[in-house]
């Protein structure tokens, strides 16, 4: 029998070089592809108001700067790694009080730290500015679900556990909002808007949103409050103006308000009883 030949040992040496190569490369996309990370957004909404825009663009901005800081750290790694893997007790070249370099390692850090806070504390500004507005929503949040109030007006929507209360706002105008709780901790989150703050009992938060373009945006409750936390969503849905006003006015018959009346009273009876029940949203004047 004859016995086959064995490939020469350069050969093997190359293909065992080959296939840890393949390893190395394939374990850092495999790992970036398991992670989820979308480009160029990386994770974020792009925004849909003009404070979330900036959060949007200020989050890409940390996004690239720190692949480029990861990957710059990850080549000195890689470099050292082959230049002095050569096995034995050998110690390399040590170097020290080299100025010019250990200036460099401190002071462009420091630089960068100091751009990222600038940078951070304009968006953040901007996020917490109130400025003068025409239109005023309080928003209060309970277990298990959502009631927006309109100041100076009959307009009120009320939805609790799978009812996802719908919130309507102008666009291409500030809105102000008055966020509250009537029990528990709460958060208030809106995943388009690029916004989440707590909604504390006794506590009046205070943010304005200036929606850029029309939609519907889902939000939720992002803060364990209990049993059906898991059921406590909304929707915010951005009208252009003349929508807004024809909804508005829609609370001011008399038939509907007696209707919406009627409903929000069964509402109101099934979430004092804590037992989620599914429906439609219910709004009524006051």
């Amino acid at each position: 029998m004859q016995t086959p030949a064995l490939p020469p040992q350069g050969a093997t040496v190359r293909a065992r070089r080959w296939r840890r190569l393949r390893r190395a490369v394939a374990l850092p996309l495999a790992a970036l592809a398991l992670s989820g990370c979308t480009v160029p957004s990386f994770g974020a909404s792009p925004g849909a108001t003009t404070s979330s825009r900036s959060v949007f663009h200020l989050w890409q901005w940390f996004s690239i700067g720190a692949v480029v800081i990861g990957g710059f750290v990850c080549l000195l790694i890689l470099y050292a790694v082959l230049r002095y893997r050569r096995k034995g007790d050998n110690i390399p070249k040590q170097s020290q009080y080299h100025i010019p370099l250990e200036m460099a390692y401190v002071i462009v850090p420091l630089l960068i730290i100091v751009g990222l806070f600038a940078a951070t504390l304009v968006v953040e500004n901007k996020e917490t500015a109130n400025p003068a507005t025409k239109v005023t929503i309080n928003v209060n949040a309970f277990q298990w679900g959502w009631k927006f109030t309109y100041p100076g007006t009959n307009a009120f929507v009320y939805g609790q556990t799978t009812q996802e209360p719908e919130m309507v706002m102008p666009v291409g105008e500030n809105v102000h909002f008055n966020l509250t709780s009537s029990d528990v901790i709460h958060g208030f989150y809106v995943e388009a808007f690029n916004f989440s703050r707590y909604a504390l009992p006794g506590v009046k938060n205070e943010f304005t949103f200036y929606a850029e373009k029309t939609g519907t945006y889902f939000g939720q409750c992002t803060q364990l409050c209990g049993l059906y936390h898991a059921l406590m969503w909304f929707r915010v849905k951005v009208v252009s103006q003349s929508q807004y006003a024809t909804w508005i006015a829609s609370f001011n018959n008399p038939a509907d308000e007696a209707a919406a009346k009627a409903a929000a009273k069964t509402t109101y009876q099934q979430t004092s009883s804590v037992v989620p029940t599914k429906g439609s949203t219910t709004k009524f004047g006051r």
